[in-house]
């Protein structure tokens, strides 16, 4: 699309982006955690619910006192999917209804109805990305969608940030794509979701799983002595896991520590086999949510 995007038209598509990602929650995903912390896959839902279940009620012209208590509880009940399908439709419903001039009554005070959707727009795209993370994927936001968050949010994240509304920002090393900047922003860190990815798929031996998480340029730098092995692009690279797999026999590796520097993620490890261990390195580089880079050293 081209043009700037009206706030009534962000929310309703960051809405459809946030339904989009919860319909493809696995049942068995539920109490997985997410990038936001105390929260789990339920419990972010739950929150998001709430907030359109609110914005139905403010929408429409209603103050947080005629509100009341009628949101407590637990409004995710035994069925969060129709739960949140009947609270965004209701949202929208209001959110289509509502005058260009109206004044939303919020507990940061009176508020214009594009604010209010622009925040809530922002608050359901940076939530999709959580939640797809929080069950394995690596979510693509449409690029202006990022766009137009970005404009909305930048002068007044620090506003949010000194409130304790989001995180510190990750640190970063260097220019960084649009889609990393905007969650950096909001306190994420696409590299080390990227990285956690990989590192589930490669707990869990599966090469498949691997290689989605890299690019198709991808390169592998092996511990062999003494200067490493070279595997560049996505065939050399699943066929290096395959051989390394294959003869590794029983075996575990154990991340000590990860530390974050913008696209770069470096991670220390212990690779037990029976009869020994060796300690080592990986340096991560991220391209767009994907490891680009997977650079081995071992010690001794």
């Amino acid at each position: 699309m081209t043009g700037v995007i009206t706030a009534r038209e962000l929310y309703t598509r960051a809405v459809s982006g946030f339904d989009a990602v919860l319909q493809a929650v696995p049942g068995d995903r539920w109490t997985a955690p997410t990038p936001c912390a105390g929260w789990d896959v339920r419990a972010l839902v739950d929150h998001v619910v709430r907030e359109d279940l609110w914005a139905a009620e403010l929408l429409a012209g209603r103050s947080i006192a005629d509100v009341g208590d009628r949101i407590d509880g637990d409004p995710l009940g035994a069925d969060p999917a129709s739960a949140w399908s009947a609270a965004s439709a209701a949202a929208r419903s209001a959110a289509d209804a509502a005058r260009d001039d109206a004044v939303v009554d919020l507990s940061a005070g009176p508020t214009a109805v594009d604010e209010y959707l622009r925040q809530l727009a922002a608050d359901h795209v940076v939530h999709a990305w959580d939640l797809a993370t929080a069950t394995g994927t690596n979510l693509r936001i449409e690029a202006d969608l990022v766009d137009a968050v970005t404009a909305w949010f930048a002068p007044v994240r620090q506003v949010y940030r000194a409130g304790g509304l989001v995180g510190p920002r990750p640190p970063r090393n260097g220019p960084e794509e649009a889609q990393a900047r905007l969650l950096a922003m909001f306190g994420r860190s696409e590299a080390l979701a990227a990285v956690e990815r990989f590192g589930d798929a490669f707990d869990a031996k599966d090469i498949d799983a691997i290689m989605a998480n890299m690019t198709t340029d991808c390169l592998f730098e092996s511990t062999a002595p003494p200067d490493g092995v070279r595997h560049r692009g996505a065939d050399a690279v699943r066929a290096a896991w395959h051989r390394f797999f294959e003869a590794a026999g029983d075996h575990r590796f154990t991340t000590e520590s990860r530390i974050l520097a913008g696209d770069q993620v470096i991670v220390t490890w212990r690779y037990d086999w029976t009869g020994g261990h060796v300690r080592g390195v990986d340096l991560f580089r991220v391209r767009n949510g994907l490891v680009a880079e997977k650079r081995a050293y071992v010690k001794g």
